[in-house]
């Protein structure tokens, strides 16, 4: 069946059944591979992407309940003025790691900067409470530290100076 599918404010005709789930149109079908497929279980939460705003598991989204909606993926976020300044301060507070998960973790918290989203209490690096990313290698103080930068919270600190000596003598 053919469906129109509105990702990243571009209209899209995909040919796909209606229980294929997001996440493999948007990696297989229109060859969008920023949103990564972690466990398929909508647990870990490495296939999040916004659907009308709101951060989905893309690997339990299927393709039939999203006809009107508007999906948002990484490859769009930093071109709103909130996510490139979000994206600008991930690198420049050295919140990544591994990098697999980068794409949903900034994702996840991209929602939590939108306005109609204040509730904070939640966890981008953890999926104990189910609104996480699982991800073994995030530095989660990273992460809020990042976020309280952007929610004007806090002021970013300067990177460490590093200091390397010679032990060899």
């Amino acid at each position: 069946m053919v469906f129109t599918l509105e990702i990243n404010g571009t209209p899209h005709e995909v040919d796909v059944d209606g229980d294929t789930p997001l996440l493999w149109v948007l990696r297989d079908v229109l060859c969008m591979t920023g949103t990564k497929f972690g466990c398929g279980q909508a647990l870990c939460g490495a296939c999040t992407v916004h659907v009308d705003g709101q951060p989905v598991r893309s690997c339990q989204t299927l393709v039939d309940s999203i006809c009107d909606s508007a999906v948002t993926t990484i490859e769009a976020i930093g071109q709103a003025p909130q996510g490139a300044a979000l994206q600008k301060a991930w690198l420049e507070l050295e919140v990544a790691q591994c990098g697999y998960c980068q794409s949903a973790q900034i994702m996840s918290a991209a929602a939590r900067l939108r306005p109609l989203v204040p509730d904070f209490s939640f966890h981008v690096c953890s999926s104990d409470t189910g609104s996480g990313n699982s991800d073994a290698c995030a530095d989660e103080a990273a992460v809020k530290r990042c976020l309280d930068v952007q929610l004007g919270r806090a002021l970013p600190r300067s990177r460490p100076t590093i200091r390397y000596f010679n032990v060899a003598r």
